[in-house]
């Protein structure tokens, strides 16, 4: 069984839709005993970082989550849920995340051009870095493909981490990795068939 998350912030039926489009058993949850008890765990999340790490926290599942994945649980953040995977935000003031991958998440109106809107909504390819090789959450999809955004932060400082990136007017973090541990900045459960197929390729991590 796969654990969606709840903590009171994120896109859970969508992403429950897909999952079961797929053939996978996800249940939305919020209750510690069954993310222990889960297979994989999923962390979605929509808004600003310092509400979601705080609900996080108050739920207590902050815990949950960061010792199921250092015990070598399948752990995927998606959107906000990726972001709160990393060592802080300064987004409205500075925030800490989960700390289960090294970076920071940082504004990217200072990186992209002028003229480009911020937040970053809409469809963008994947670009997947030269050094290292694919990684298993890419293993359906090719280099090129379309994924949806909806983001005006992004993950920085994670240059060992990062699986993919994305072009909008400057190279933004679009998927991260360590181990166990991923996340992508793009919704997949919104990304139509490149998306299911990314959370077909978790479902086997």
């Amino acid at each position: 069984m796969i654990a969606i998350v709840d903590y009171g912030v994120g896109n859970l039926f969508s992403l429950r839709s897909s999952l079961k489009y797929i053939g996978q058993d996800a249940e939305i949850t919020g209750d510690a005993e069954k993310i222990g008890s889960s297979d994989r765990i999923i962390l979605p999340g929509v808004g600003a970082f310092g509400d979601a790490a705080e609900k996080l926290r108050q739920s207590g599942l902050d815990t949950v989550v960061c010792d199921e994945a250092k015990r070598g649980k399948p752990l995927l953040g998606i959107c906000l849920g990726m972001q709160l995977l990393f060592d802080a935000s300064d987004e409205y003031g500075e925030h800490a995340g989960l700390g289960l991958i090294k970076g920071k998440v940082v504004s990217m109106e200072p990186v992209v051009p002028k003229g480009y809107k911020v937040p970053h909504i809409g469809w963008n390819g994947l670009a997947f870095p030269k050094d290292k090789p694919v990684s298993p959450l890419f293993k359906y999809v090719r280099e090129g493909d379309h994924v949806y955004f909806v983001h005006s932060y992004y993950a920085s400082e994670c240059h060992d981490a990062v699986i993919a990136t994305a072009e909008y007017g400057a190279m933004l973090t679009a998927a991260v990795a360590d181990k166990n541990v991923c996340g992508t900045q793009f919704h997949p459960e919104k990304s139509g068939g490149v998306g299911l197929n990314i959370l077909r390729a978790f479902c086997e991590i």
